[in-house]
């Protein structure tokens, strides 16, 4: 998955401009995952100074924000027919997804697959396909192109169950939930 992401900042003098237009430098299609991709278009953390922020950090940091942190990722989820084939190597797949997303596929569990818990709060949006929200106990939910969700630390998985893929674009911000 290419896309193009422009970043603003402000020059010397004060004025507003582009710092940067290309394709976001943290994209990744999954070999052993067919069909499977994600961008990590932007990361922050907690105290970022204003020139953090405008400097291309997304390279250094992992996945999951700490308290304060936020992520904006675009994440294409395959069929779930593709985890049934025969062809389909779990095991190369996790290790895949130990390297290209760090902090977050130490999460998954092991067994339960696709189910994971962030210390985050997510801001989605389904941009195309069908995705299913699955949390605790069965509950699911069908997400279509346009719908969102807002998803408060809670434990939970995603799944398509067409033969399109789905793309979901999700800003994170990362909570303390030991905070009161």
């Amino acid at each position: 998955m290419e896309i193009r992401r422009v970043v603003t900042g402000t020059d010397d003098n004060g004025d507003a401009v582009i710092v940067s237009d290309g394709v976001a430098p943290r994209s990744h299609t999954f070999e052993h995952t067919p069909q499977m991709s994600h961008v990590l278009a932007w990361a922050t953390e907690a105290g970022d100074s204003f020139d953090a922020l405008t400097s291309d950090q997304s390279e250094a940091r992992g996945f999951v924000p700490g308290p304060g942190g936020t992520r904006f990722m675009i994440v294409q989820f395959p069929p779930g027919s593709i985890f049934a084939s025969a062809d389909f190597d779990p095991e190369a797949a996790g290790e895949e997804q130990l390297k290209r997303t760090p902090g977050l596929a130490e999460l998954f569990e092991p067994d339960a697959p696709g189910k994971h818990t962030t210390e985050t709060i997510d801001y989605g949006i389904v941009l195309d396909g069908e995705l299913w929200l699955e949390l605790d106990n069965e509950v699911e939910t069908k997400l279509l192109p346009g719908d969102m969700i807002v998803q408060n630390a809670t434990r939970h998985s995603w799944g398509v169950r067409t033969e399109v893929p789905a793309t979901l674009a999700v800003f994170m911000v990362g909570v303390d939930r030991n905070k009161s």
